[in-house]
């Protein structure tokens, strides 16, 4: 159980580190900066080199959406969620204090405005000053998190070319923020978002049971959905 949670704590540090951490130093950059592609391709990238390189130990969760609705979808251990959880929570938080103590490296963090420190926000003045209310967030999160779990678990199925999984699952997450980034500036995983709210405080923690209950509820029905509509069982097969 330790080198699955050392795991699962090393792959979410990874996703916050790159994920956040391209957004925080990369892509606002002049001229050169990476922008909401070069963001967006960055989350990919962690989740599917970390898939690669630990997901054959713990699962690659990496977020506690996926494991709640794993768990939702019959494929993960109920005993085994809350040590998951904190795990992700513990790893996503270290990274945060990496990426805050380079940054005030070059005395550059700022709590300021929404976004800031890659921080999920809603109902305040986002990309190209729109606002996307509660409701609108919420959807969006909820949304995007079901559909993140029926690709991880149509990818992971005993029955698909697992070993093209991470490629699939890494290119959801970036399609994911392609998405979502202008909206709420992407969750879908509670514990990324809990990471940079904890440094930023204010809105961002006031805000933060939204970056909870919608990809948790979403990540569950995710998992049901597939489970009892998409997954194949073996009478089907052998017909």
């Amino acid at each position: 159980m330790a080198k699955k949670l050392a795991a699962e704590f090393f792959g979410t540090f990874w996703l916050v580190f790159g994920g956040c951490g391209s957004a925080v130093f990369a892509a606002g950059v002049p001229d050169i900066g990476i922008g909401l592609l070069g963001v967006a391709l960055a989350f990919g990238l962690t989740v599917l080199t970390m898939a690669y390189a630990v997901g054959h130990i713990s699962g690659g969760h990496f977020n506690p959406a996926v494991s709640f609705g794993l768990l939702a979808g019959g494929r993960f251990n109920a005993k085994d969620l809350l040590p998951y959880i904190l795990a992700q929570v513990v790893g996503a938080t270290a990274a945060a204090a990496c990426l805050y103590i380079i940054l005030n490296g070059a005395g550059a963090f700022s709590a300021e405005g929404p976004g800031a420190f890659a921080t999920n926000f809603y109902d305040m003045p986002g990309y190209h000053d729109r606002s996307y209310s509660m409701m609108a967030a919420f959807l969006a999160e909820f949304l995007l998190t079901a559909f993140f779990l029926i690709v991880i678990m149509g990818a992971t199925d005993k029955w698909a070319h697992g070993k093209f999984a991470g490629i699939a699952i890494g290119l959801a997450l970036t399609l994911i923020h392609l998405i979502s980034i202008p909206i709420t500036n992407t969750s879908v995983n509670p514990a990324r978002s809990t990471s940079q709210a904890i440094f930023v405080g204010g809105a961002a923690l006031s805000q933060l049971w939204l970056f909870w209950v919608a990809p948790v509820l979403g990540g569950v029905v995710g998992g049901l959905i597939y489970k009892y509509l998409l997954q194949r069982d073996e009478h089907e097969v052998a017909s």
